[in-house]
């Protein structure tokens, strides 16, 4: 990211408005938000649309280099959500470099979920504390990053440390 954005056009929103999008989600990473009886907000990120759940963003809306939109957990969504799909593992020589906003590289990469493959929206987690420690796009399939041995296996999109996990 590394850009300057800010928070734009934050407004309450129903749950029923949402529901769609939620349900998609929830579906894709197999797990269950639980937002009823939550304070519900969307609001704009630089290119991104938010959800917030009890003013803290849980929720992205990215468009992929082909215009398609996808939602995703932010990594404060995955703090709350640790069992979800569509995980990398990483040992603890790739964390300083996730940390400044690199790309991950294959090299790095100890396991990944069954499901990831190419082009999907995947978070990256250390082995050993199972954090969430980025968000990304795949560039790869989740096997042949865990056989790989060199090239870049998922590009990121947002990190531990940058705008959107500083937001309060």
């Amino acid at each position: 990211m590394a850009q300057d954005w800010s928070v734009k056009k934050r407004r309450p929103v129903r749950r029923k408005h949402i529901a769609p999008l939620l349900k998609r989600l929830e579906e894709d990473l197999n797990l269950d938000l639980n937002v009823d009886g939550a304070f519900l907000e969307m609001a704009s990120f630089g290119p991104w649309s938010m959800v917030f759940l009890d003013k803290t963003p849980i929720v992205i809306e990215v468009v992929n280099d082909d215009g398609e939109r996808y939602v995703f957990l932010t990594l404060r969504g995955f703090v709350d959500h640790p069992n979800a799909n569509k995980w990398v593992e990483v040992d603890h020589g790739a964390i300083p470099f996730l940390m400044n906003g690199a790309d991950c590289m294959i090299a790095g990469v100890h396991d990944a979920d069954d499901t990831v493959v190419t082009g999907d929206l995947v978070w990256v987690r250390d082995m050993t504390h199972k954090k969430p420690l980025a968000v990304g796009w795949a560039l790869m399939d989740g096997t042949a990053m865990v056989e790989g041995t060199k090239g870049k296996g998922i590009k990121t999109l947002h990190w531990v440390g940058d705008e959107l996990w500083d937001m309060e």
